[in-house]
């Protein structure tokens, strides 16, 4: 008992400002999320891409751009994973034609993450200047119909706040809107997109929100490496600290049932003073809810690696697709006679093993398969489960499954949609040690989710319990009047703590000076 108390007074003296500042910093985060740029808004916003003659096909374009791609690369090797510390060559799993500030790119990204926007035209690697990068962010305003709004250089930087897959994107160019709500517009030099159109107030949201609850704020001393690390030994001690207050707080509590003492003057609970009350009872009731997101916070940063990788590695990633494009990814070239419309702002490539799927984006989002010689309108299952086994080296398939509504292991999160998790999907179940399900988009082949019994516990040790996004909690108005119940239960708990500790720290330091 003494010892419960020894620790959850003094980890709530060191870090219950600090989970005041984490609850606050989730609450954005829940309610108000990130001002980045999703795949719709892209979509919605590019310049029909109508191909001409002349354009370089992939194969030409990778091989004219091979030397520039592995120079550009060089300054990714500082990076600190695992990818950016191999040599720079890789295999392409993702290329799409796009036109950019009016001109045809071949946007690519390898294996390892890394970003290229290799010009259709000559096959130089294109590092997007600012006058390029002001047009484009003009062009994206324009649609938005700010028209005769003035734009404005700002700078360039490598860690803007709130951009997903910065790494991989960076540097980036920002830009000032002149219209009165401080508008900035970020834009990647790398690959020439949008990366973030963001409001003064969705900035400072940005900031109060995932900047502070992910301890991106340790970029600015130079220690983004050691994040993951604090983030996990933090986690930690509010868990350690959340769990003893829960089990303190049931002891000493005496409701009086079946005719069992109560304290002095049939108080249930110990305490007279009025924030020692308060923190009771918002930790007895609202404690439980604070420690599963403690507890599944430290999770998320997958302790001693007790999680299997969500990803499939660089070995998996390659027997999946093939090391080598199909010859048909290779030699096609767009042409002027190419048949598609005004709309469709994307042609993209799919490919497994040597088969291929040419993919057209629409500004909708919606996407169609283009019928050339030797692509296909979607891969067959043949293909899809051969893929399968070559992932996991010959496993056998168990069974497969078309599925065109989402299950409990591939959905949605809450702000995302069909662009980022498609339907329908073959869902392949191989007869492994560890019942690896994979999620695989039959239109153009990519292998969307890798869950096996690991991270099927990883689903509800942390994403249920953390983000609430299943059952009855897929209903907006329902998970909205969840979290912030208890999220505002959580807020009341961290502030009564702040009292306390600064009190019991103020205590400790006055009887420290006296005995001096």
């Amino acid at each position: 008992m003494n010892l419960l108390t020894f620790l959850h007074r003094w980890i709530g003296v060191i870090l219950a400002l600090f989970m005041l500042f984490w609850f606050a910093s989730g609450s954005i985060i829940a309610f108000v999320g990130s001002p980045s740029i999703g795949r719709a808004d892209q979509l919605a916003h590019g310049a029909s891409l109508t191909p001409e003659d002349g354009w370089l096909s992939l194969g030409d374009a990778l091989r004219l751009s091979a030397s520039a791609r592995t120079k550009a690369a060089m300054p990714m090797q500082g990076r600190d994973d695992d990818h950016a510390k191999a040599p720079p060559d890789g295999i392409i799993v993702d290329a799409r034609l796009a036109r950019i500030d009016g001109a045809p790119f071949w946007l690519t990204e390898d294996d390892r993450g890394r970003r290229f926007a290799i010009s259709a035209r000559d096959g130089s690697v294109e590092e997007f200047s600012i006058e390029r990068a002001q047009r484009i962010a003009r062009d994206w305003i324009r649609q938005d119909g700010g028209l005769a709004i003035p734009l404005k250089y700002i700078d360039t930087s490598d860690s803007p706040v709130g951009v997903r897959n910065a790494q991989a994107l960076k540097p980036f160019h920002h830009f000032a809107l002149a219209d009165g709500s401080g508008t900035n517009v970020i834009v990647s030099a790398r690959s020439g997109e949008v990366a973030q159109v963001a409001t003064r107030t969705q900035r400072a949201f940005a900031y109060v929100g995932a900047w502070l609850h992910l301890f991106r704020w340790l970029d600015l001393f130079g220690a983004g490496e050691y994040r993951r690390a604090a983030l996990s030994w933090v986690g930690f001690f509010a868990a350690t600290g959340a769990l003893t207050g829960l089990v303190l707080g049931w002891i000493r509590w005496r409701p009086g049932y079946f005719g069992r003492p109560t304290y002095a003057r049939g108080r249930t609970q110990p305490y007279r003073e009025f924030w020692f009350k308060y923190h009771f009872w918002a930790g007895l009731i609202g404690g439980s809810f604070a420690a599963l997101w403690a507890i599944s916070g430290y999770l998320s940063t997958n302790p001693w690696q007790i999680f299997s990788p969500a990803t499939a590695n660089r070995a998996e990633l390659t027997r999946y697709l093939g090391s080598d494009l199909p010859h048909i990814v290779a030699q096609w070239k767009p042409d002027a006679l190419l048949a598609i419309d005004a709309n469709v702002v994307e042609l993209g490539w799919g490919r497994l093993g040597n088969e291929a799927v040419l993919v057209a984006y629409r500004r909708d989002g919606a996407r169609q398969a283009l019928t050339l010689a030797q692509t296909k309108s979607r891969f067959d299952d043949d293909t899809l489960l051969a893929a399968a086994q070559r992932l996991r080296g010959g496993t056998r398939i168990a069974s497969h499954e078309l599925l065109s509504a989402y299950d409990t292991y591939y959905f949605p999160g809450h702000r995302q949609g069909l662009s980022e998790k498609p339907l329908p999907v073959v869902r392949v179940d191989l007869a492994d040690a560890g019942r690896t399900s994979l999620y695989i988009d039959p239109l153009d082949g990519r292998l969307l989710a890798r869950v096996d019994a690991s991270r099927r516990a990883y689903r509800w040790l942390y994403s249920a319990v953390h983000h609430w996004d299943f059952g009855v909690f897929h209903h907006r108005v329902v998970w909205y009047g969840w979290m912030a119940t208890w999220i505002a239960l959580g807020l009341a708990l961290a502030a009564s703590a702040v009292v306390l500790g600064w009190r019991r720290l103020r205590r400790t330091i006055s009887a420290g000076a006296v005995a001096a």
